[in-house]
């Protein structure tokens, strides 16, 4: 299984796809430099494989990678960063 995540500026969100199948995205609200996350989805036949995991790590290196910031609101995110943090620093308060 190959994982490729990218970012789709027209739909404000990061996908994931896997064997070139879209599988899930993180959607975004853009605030300059700070990207609001407010929910992430992935597709029934692809839950439980890490994919989830895979879309928000390549999400959040690519951020890093930019030098952007992250709000989030989607709690898979939170819940993500919690369990590692080492993303902890792309943590902006809600404004």
């Amino acid at each position: 299984m190959s994982f490729l995540v990218e970012e789709n500026p027209a739909k404000h969100r990061f996908e994931i796809l896997v064997d070139d199948a879209l599988a899930g995205f993180t959607a975004y609200l853009p605030r300059g430099e700070v990207l609001i996350f407010t929910h992430t989805e992935v597709d029934a036949k692809f839950r439980n494989m890490g994919v989830g995991a895979a879309l928000i790590r390549g999400t959040l290196d690519q951020i890093r990678a930019r030098g952007g910031r992250v709000v989030p609101r989607c709690p898979f995110m939170a819940s993500f960063i919690e369990r590692h943090p080492d993303y902890a620093d792309l943590v902006v308060p809600a404004a």
